[in-house]
This record gives C-alpha cells, structure tokens and sequence, in this order.
C-alpha cells in the first residue's frame, strides 16, 4: 500500500469514525424467547440510518467493513424519502471488523460510553453469561444505561422478579 493509499485509508477511517459518532448507534436488545433454554435471547446490532438520499453513504459503509445489510424502512407519512438502515448483526464481525475498528478509531461523543458498554456485554456474552440468571440481571442494569435508557424488559418480567425478588425492591 503506497502513502496515498494510506492517507486516503485514514480520511476514510476519519471520516466513518465522525459520520458514526453522528448518525450510528451500538444498541443491544433482549427478547423473551421460547427458543432458548433460559427463555431471552441477547440481540445485538451495529446501525447507522439515512435518508434515501445518502444511501451511498451506507454503501460505503458496507464495502469498508465488508460485512452487514442495507435495509430500506419505507415511509408513508408526510416525508418525502424512505429511511435505509446499515446493520451488523453478526457477532463474528462485530467482534472481528466493527469493534476493533473503533478501538483504533474512537468515538469522541456521548456515543463512545454506549459502544464501552456494548463491548462490555458482548463480551459477556463471548464468556456464556447471558446463560445464567445473574448474568442477564447484570446485562439488564447494563442495557438501562445505553441509548434511550429505556427500562429493560428482562428486569420487570414477572418470571425474572419471582426468581429474584431482590429486583423488584
């Protein structure tokens, strides 16, 4: 690779790395699941949205990264363009191409502290945490802190709270 391959390399990897901080998201979801033994299923997802109009962005996305999907969100309301979505959801790449390209290029918002933590959980789960119990609580409390801060389901589930009555109070 000559030098301008590698100064175009790192406006490349400037670039994604501020155009995720904008536009990106590290979430990670838990659904109750009657596939898996304890009953929850960890889902995470890499995503970065854009109008139809910067489709290409995404695009670049993909081809840089060398993993992950373009899905289109079509709208029908009052917007006059559909919404696309990149997502990597296959923890083989976001462990091998998607997390360690963020390790070398870190984040500078808010966005940094909610990819420490999807790590922090992927991890996890790369050591069969999620398999117990106490693992899932402990992602649980963890998922409550990323992103929206939503309250995760897996601690207000009935089953959860008889198991562990030390949740609910």
């Amino acid at each position: 690779m000559g030098a301008g391959d590698q100064q175009e390399r790192l406006r490349i990897e400037g670039w994604i790395a501020g155009f995720v901080d904008g536009e990106g998201c590290f979430s990670i979801a838990l659904y109750e699941s009657s596939s898996t033994k304890n009953g929850w299923q960890i889902f995470p997802e890499f995503v970065v949205t854009q109008g139809e109009k910067s489709l290409k962005s995404l695009e670049l996305l993909r081809e840089f990264f060398g993993c992950g999907n373009i899905f289109v969100n079509r709208r029908y309301d009052n917007h006059k363009e559909n919404i696309y979505r990149y997502c990597v959801r296959s923890l083989k790449d976001l462990r091998e191409k998607v997390i360690p390209f963020f390790v070398k290029n870190p984040l500078k918002t808010s966005k940094k502290e909610d990819f420490d933590k999807f790590v922090r959980i992927l991890e996890m789960v790369s050591k069969g945490r999620h398999l117990s119990n106490e693992g899932l609580i402990e992602i649980s409390e963890i998922l409550q802190t990323m992103n929206r801060k939503k309250p995760c389901k897996f601690l207000v589930s009935s089953e959860t709270i008889r198991r562990n009555p030390e949740i609910s109070g």
